[in-house]
């Protein structure tokens, strides 16, 4: 199916600390209206689903798709989509936004579990999963969220591993439903039908963002040539890719500056920066202040209300753009 012409979309990016990135949003104030939002968001992460109540439609650049109580859903980094609840109605959920890759990392998994349990490389996708069909599915995902909730002793060493059998048990049944769409095709040669058509370069930059490559190589994995890669590429996200790196590489030095003593200069070069000076001076453009002043006003938020300031949420606000006819 084409995709639409003048969908606005939003980027979100949420923060998971290096140490354990996952994060739960639950609770009684997480509910979903039932005004269809005019825009489709895409996120930087995994997020499962979880419908407590009510049912209603999750849209994305396909058909729509309807859920109901007790359904989980799976939505890959970078797949736009937006949900809403029946008329009338306000549906409760809970979500688990979590980073595969950096979870599982140093797991000695076999070359059959997927590229790194990330879940986004299969072309034919299962993103509503009802309970009556995949009981465990539910089970495994309630349980994590009651963990998370509880924070009971060792509660990270269990939600790594409820979340590592859900994470093999989804590619399992991603990877069945894309040999049931097409038998003779592999489950994975290619992007989810609902991905951003720039999604090979926002992936590329998520896991190479601490080296140093150019921009070629990113028009290169889109299959563009580099001036129409660079048109789209701000068509939708509002932004050059060289700007996006750089702000991707900034989000994961805030990350670093939380929850880690390292220097200011080994955190520039471990975040894909030539220069420390390159590194502040980008830095101050994306945050509005030194990494020096961060990581004092992080530490001193901490101290006066003991809160862990690694539990925000970091959003790029103003990535929002119609997303034009690529042809």
């Amino acid at each position: 199916m084409s995709k639409p012409k003048n969908t606005v979309m939003e980027y979100r990016n949420y923060y998971l600390p290096m140490d354990f990135p996952v994060l739960v949003l639950t609770g009684g104030h997480w509910k979903i209206s039932d005004i269809p939002s005019s825009r489709l968001h895409f996120h930087n992460c995994l997020e499962i689903g979880m419908c407590h109540s009510h049912s209603g439609t999750m849209k994305f650049y396909s058909e729509p798709m309807p859920f109901k109580e007790g359904d989980v859903t799976c939505i890959p980094r970078n797949i736009p989509h937006t949900t809403y609840s029946d008329p009338g109605t306000e549906s409760r959920w809970s979500y688990i936004m979590f980073d595969p890759a950096e979870l599982f990392k140093g797991l000695l998994l076999t070359p059959d579990a997927g590229p790194g349990l990330s879940l986004f490389s299969y072309h034919k996708y299962r993103h509503i999963l009802p309970r009556e069909e995949y009981p465990h599915i539910h089970y495994l995902a309630l349980s994590i969220v009651r963990e998370m909730e509880e924070k009971r002793p060792n509660y990270r060493v269990c939600v790594k591993g409820l979340l590592l059998a859900l994470s093999i048990e989804l590619n399992r049944i991603q990877e069945q439903a894309s040999q049931d769409a097409d038998p003779g095709a592999s489950p994975r040669t290619s992007l989810p039908e609902n991905a951003l058509i720039i999604s090979p370069a926002l992936d590329y930059m998520e896991d190479n963002y601490s080296t140093q490559f150019p921009i070629e190589v990113l028009a290169e994995v889109c299959h563009m040539s580099l001036t129409h890669f660079r048109r789209i590429f701000h068509t939708i996200m509002r932004t050059s890719p060289l700007d996006y790196l750089n702000s991707t590489r900034i989000m994961k030095a805030c990350n670093l500056l939380r929850s880690t003593e390292e220097s200011i200069l080994t955190i520039s070069e471990m975040v894909g920066f030539a220069s420390v000076s390159n590194f502040n001076r980008h830095f101050q453009a994306v945050i509005h202040m030194t990494p020096r002043e961060y990581r004092s006003q992080m530490l001193l938020a901490h101290q006066e209300t003991g809160i862990d300031s690694r539990q925000t949420i970091l959003e790029f606000t103003g990535w929002m753009a119609p997303e034009a006819d690529p042809n």
